[in-house]
């Protein structure tokens, strides 16, 4: 695998992480509940180690924006599919937007 491939692999996964922490926030009760805490405090670790190691390959820009935009897209289907937060046609657009964006990010 070249430097480059492992580096978006490492950005991808740095993203889903990303979501990882972003939901388990949901979960700590405010940072109160010491598991769901230390998972959280853990995958934040995680990601923006993984980002850093990405971006000695890829550019910044494209790097940061792929990371949120995994980030928030795939936050937002999560809240739909397992936290019954609404899941109107509205907000599945502004999702497709967003991946869209990073699709665009990674080929240009």
């Amino acid at each position: 695998m070249s430097p480059v491939s492992l580096s978006w692999l490492m950005l991808i996964v740095a993203g889903l992480l990303e979501i990882g922490w972003a939901v388990g926030l949901k979960y700590t009760d405010g940072l109160s509940r010491p598991l769901p805490t230390v998972l959280t405090l853990g995958a934040m670790v995680a990601s923006v180690a993984l980002l850093g190691l990405a971006v000695r390959q890829l550019p910044i820009g494209t790097a940061y924006a792929v990371w949120t935009g995994i980030g928030a897209a795939g936050t937002v289907v999560v809240g739909m599919l397992v936290l019954g937060e609404p899941a109107t046609v509205w907000r599945a657009g502004c999702v497709l937007l967003i991946l869209v964006g990073i699709v665009g990010l990674k080929l240009a």
